[in-house]
């Protein structure tokens, strides 16, 4: 055989046997080579597409621009998207649009110049992330429950107070009225006012508890931060007897930040009972909440006067399932939702006579966020040969 079928046989052997799919086009955009790979990812067959338009496997305004966008680049010769890797969006034989992984070569052949793309289906790599997403989900839905599964004990004796309290003002009421006539006395209005204030506070705990166990999709909006903390410290005194004192130290100006408040709030829980935690020992044990405003960001600390965490700890301080007391999963939940919002969780491990202090990060947002929070780029773009898409 000669050596040239030998190396058309070989290349013909590398084409199919690639798991990526190759394509390999004119300057007309006229497809050349179709390997096995393409077939299973387009739904093609080879002879189908040989010598037809690279713009079949283009969807809608894509197809329309692919042409002009190869012209530019045979003309400038100036090289956008020759040799990197970027993403694109592909259409399957059934008009379904899928994403793709794209490498974009060339090669000067006395036929003319070629273009040779390898394609990687990206649908595994989104089924995989939209998975680690739903599981993300789990884990705070598990801290979230985990944590009402602690506090759900003393639940019972928080709402036993106020609801005991209102129904001895209001047989208070009853013998009032009995010895009364001529109407309502100011004796009987202040009874009520408080019954009333004891069935409210009674009402918002068990509201605040539904808001913070119940599962539902991150919604940001901008928020007042002192108010969400304060909400927060409240939930975490519940079930703790004698009721612990948290010293709340706030900056006098504190911007709006831009956050699902539920979350914000379930990293400044895990952070209290932490904490709590730590002074559990302590004659006189004491935790604190400190926010401030700092250029670009807002920064929230919770700090004690525990012994500080252990230095051989801090190597898997915020991985998940790296302990079971306290600090372990809430911690790495905790980083992963500071993180998503843009921001952080950091920690001073203390020792040598101070507690911890960890400290979250929350960016301040910008007027485009703040005017579109809910807004989110289309992350695809176009297979083309100049940095901008259509």
């Amino acid at each position: 055989m000669p050596d040239g079928n030998v190396s058309e046989a070989r290349l013909s052997s590398v084409l199919d046997t690639a798991v990526d799919g190759i394509i390999v086009i004119d300057e007309q955009a006229r497809i050349l080579v179709f390997n096995k790979a393409c077939e299973r990812l387009f739904g093609y067959a080879a002879p189908e597409v040989i010598g037809q338009s690279m713009n079949m496997l283009l969807p809608g305004e894509f197809a329309r621009a692919h042409d002009g966008q190869l012209a530019d680049y045979i003309t400038t010769g100036v090289k956008r998207i020759i040799g990197i890797t970027r993403e694109a969006k592909a259409r399957h034989r059934d008009g379904a649009v899928f994403p793709i992984e794209v490498s974009v070569g060339e090669a000067v052949t006395p036929a003319g110049r070629q273009f040779i793309g390898i394609l990687r289906d990206l649908r595994p790599r989104r089924a995989m992330e939209q998975r680690l997403s739903q599981l993300q989900s789990d884990l705070v839905q598990l801290a979230r429950v985990s944590a009402l599964d602690e506090m759900g004990a003393a639940v019972a004796h928080e709402l036993n107070q106020p609801l005991t309290a209102l129904m001895l003002y209001l047989q208070a009421v009853a013998r009032v009225s009995e010895k009364l006539s001529g109407g309502v006395q100011p004796q009987v209005s202040a009874i009520l006012e408080k019954a009333v204030h004891e069935a409210e506070r009674a009402g918002n705990i068990v509201q605040r508890m539904r808001q913070f166990v119940e599962r539902r999709d991150p919604v940001r909006q901008l928020v007042d931060i002192r108010p969400l903390l304060d909400d927060a410290i409240e939930l975490t005194q519940i079930g703790i007897w004698p009721r612990p004192h948290i010293h709340r130290d706030y900056a006098e100006e504190l911007p709006p930040v831009l956050v699902d408040p539920v979350q914000i709030q379930q990293i400044v829980v895990n952070l209290l009972r932490n904490a709590l935690q730590a002074v559990r020992d302590r004659q006189e044990p004491e935790v604190r909440v400190a926010a401030r405003a700092l250029p670009g960001e807002v920064e929230i600390a919770v700090s004690d006067n525990g012994s500080g965490i252990p230095t051989d700890r801090l190597p898997t301080l915020f991985k998940a399932f790296a302990s079971t007391k306290g600090i372990g999963l809430g911690l790495a939940i905790s980083r992963t939702i500071a993180q998503t919002h843009g921001g952080d969780l950091t920690v001073d491990p203390g020792g040598d006579g101070s507690g911890a202090r960890l400290t979250l990060h929350l960016p301040l947002p910008t007027p485009e966020k703040a005017a579109a929070p809910r807004a989110s780029p289309d992350p695809g773009v176009a297979w083309s040969y100049d940095e901008a898409s259509p």
